[in-house]
């Protein structure tokens, strides 16, 4: 069913065709009426304090303030793994899969779990994505590249099993693997195993009939998983080696390959050279070439968008590509929401409805969203359940700020959160809107760049804006939520397993990039905040899930019923 099939359907719900209906019960305690300022701080754990942990380190009054002011108005939620519908508690969060939780207000599947449903009904081979490389099967290759490893952080080795038998078996009559070895998420010299287990089923296809070869490899850390374009060489590597066919290290098999470059010194599985598989004559069984098909495996985008954008521009120039084929290309998911890239999937991001925008907007709700470029999508189209576009232009408006290009974010670390501010402010004091929500970049866009003293600015720039919010909050008697997607600048640095920052070989502290398994703060008050509200203390588990129903709570309304339930409650006077 189409989406505005399905809005029409809910529309006719709506008037009485069925019990269905938009219309939120009013709230038995607390009353409409309240401008509702939502602070999304993007990147913004709670962790230890300590030198690497940057919104300890910086000058943050206003965040402080939350904390130590009213502890009954500020606690911690879960912003990664199961809450937010990942596989395991050992995922970590990120901005799309917490700004659907926090606007759907329930969990849904996300990320290696919807690849795994997608799997096990074959749901895969239906989709659109699927469909789109099947196109090449008859006369060419189908190219499967990605992280050969069963570490579950950026793929997993039965995911990649499942899709070779069920492509073979939709069709495809001759693959090509390349792969890329771990070390980093799984034990080093696993990888050994891991090619010695693929090789055995590709032979089991070859046994079909099925022309199944591995063609390429090399470390992960070396060989195309790159990430935030921080060195294209790596990229290049991969490309040279999947797609031009070409390496320095060039060998009959990959369990050969594998074996004999980690005998080097010092030599890791993460860290290996590129490598092709040649046959007989010296020449490499799997380069890419037209009328192919690719698809990259992992489900985690971070370390697969620089890869995507070589596969799926025509207009690139990150480096010399020497021939870009003309090839079906797919992601195993889609990598980046706002880039829409890559531009075809075998996975649909979930299918979200009844998002708490959506609800609000037919209560009467009036919206106001803001962020810069790199977040603006995160607190429209995901924050509305994958949705692009308004529900109603007459009740919202939504404005983009552009972010700064041509620069690294450390280079300009304040970015663009005091416009976000002064956005939010002015939009506040209006008195146009019931609710305002902005995403403040900062804590994740920078910290991502691994510049600590940049990201202690980035948090600094990031309170002073929650500071313009709040002010205005408080001159319209209004009501304020802030909160966090997921964790990363509260800890910049790599640690063992005693929680000591590790070192490089020269001694120096390994900085830390990515997000983290941390908790997030929320905090709510404001002169518009009855009294008697106060966080519940039986949800010691909560999410980023259970914002959504707050919220609306905070607007004067009861939430849906099988959304997760609030975190507030109105003690009696």
């Amino acid at each position: 069913m189409m989406k505005y099939d399905m809005i029409r359907l809910c529309l006719s719900r709506e008037m009485g065709s069925s019990g269905f209906s938009w219309k939120l019960k009013d709230h038995p305690k607390l009353a409409k009426g309240k401008t509702v300022a939502v602070v999304v701080l993007d990147g913004w754990g709670e962790a230890n304090p300590n030198p690497y942990n940057c919104i300890h380190v910086a000058h943050t009054p206003t965040m402080d303030s939350l904390k130590k002011g009213a502890p009954e108005r500020w606690r911690l939620v879960k912003a990664h793994g199961t809450a937010v519908g990942l596989p395991s508690d050992d995922d970590m969060g990120n901005s799309e899969v917490g700004h659907n939780a926090l606007g759907a207000g329930r969990i849904y599947a996300q990320g290696a779990k919807l690849v795994d449903i997608a799997l096990e009904t074959g749901k895969i081979y239906e989709g659109d994505g699927f469909k789109y490389i099947k196109q090449s099967f008859e006369d060419g290759t189908l190219h499967l590249i990605g992280l050969l490893s069963d570490g579950g952080v950026h793929s997993r080795f039965d995911q990649l099993q499942l899709l070779l038998k069920g492509a073979s078996e939709h069709g495809a009559k001759r693959i090509r693997v390349h792969i890329l070895t771990d070390g980093r998420d799984v034990l080093d010299g696993s990888s050994v195993g891991f090619v010695e287990s693929l090789e055995n089923d590709l032979a089991k296809l070859c046994e079909k009939g099925i022309d199944a070869k591995i063609a390429s490899g090399g470390g992960r850390m070396y060989v195309t998983m790159d990430r935030y374009e921080n060195d294209w060489d790596v990229v290049k590597r991969g490309w040279d080696a999947q797609v031009l066919g070409e390496a320095p290290h060039k060998f009959k098999s990959a369990l050969e390959a594998v074996k004999k470059l980690r005998e080097s010194p010092g030599a890791n599985a993460q860290f290996l050279p590129p490598f092709v598989i040649v046959d007989d004559n010296g020449k490499a069984v799997g380069p890419i070439v037209d009328g192919d098909a690719v698809v990259t495996f992992n489900f985690r985008a971070d370390r697969m968008v620089m890869l995507a954008k070589a596969l799926d521009y025509d207009k690139f120039d990150k480096f010399d590509r020497v021939r870009y084929p003309k090839i079906r290309y797919a992601g195993m998911l889609q990598y980046d929401g706002e880039l829409k890239l890559p531009s075809h999937y075998l996975v649909s991001p979930p299918e979200i409805e009844r998002t708490s925008g959506e609800y609000l907007v037919h209560n009467g709700i009036r919206t106001f969203a803001c962020s810069e470029t790199v977040k603006f999508g995160h607190v429209t189209f995901f924050w509305n359940g994958n949705r692009s576009g308004c529900f109603n232009p007459d009740m919202e408006e939504y404005v983009e700020i552009p972010s700064d290009i041509g620069i690294s974010f450390n280079a300009k670390p304040k970015m663009k959160a005091l416009e976000i501010g002064e956005k939010a402010r002015d939009a506040i004091l209006s008195r146009k809107y019931d609710q305002v929500r902005v995403n403040l970049p900062n804590g994740d866009m920078v910290g991502h760049t691994g510049d600590v003293q940049a990201t202690i600015v980035a948090c600094q720039a990031a309170d002073e804006a929650v500071k313009m919010i709040l002010d205005a909050i408080e001159q319209v008697g209004g009501i304020y939520v802030v909160t966090a997607d997921h964790g990363n600048a509260e800890d910049m640095v790599k640690r063992n397993k005693k929680g000591e920052p590790l070192l490089d070989k020269d001694g120096n502290v390994q900085i830390l990039t990515s997000h983290t398994l941390q908790p997030v703060p929320i905090a709510i008050g404001g002169p518009g905040l009855a009294p008697g509200v106060r966080f519940r203390q039986d949800l010691p588990g909560a999410g980023l899930a259970n914002v959504a129903a707050t919220v609306m709570n905070l607007h004067g309304f009861e939430a849906p019923s099988d959304y997760e339930p609030t975190l507030i409650e109105v003690a009696d006077e």
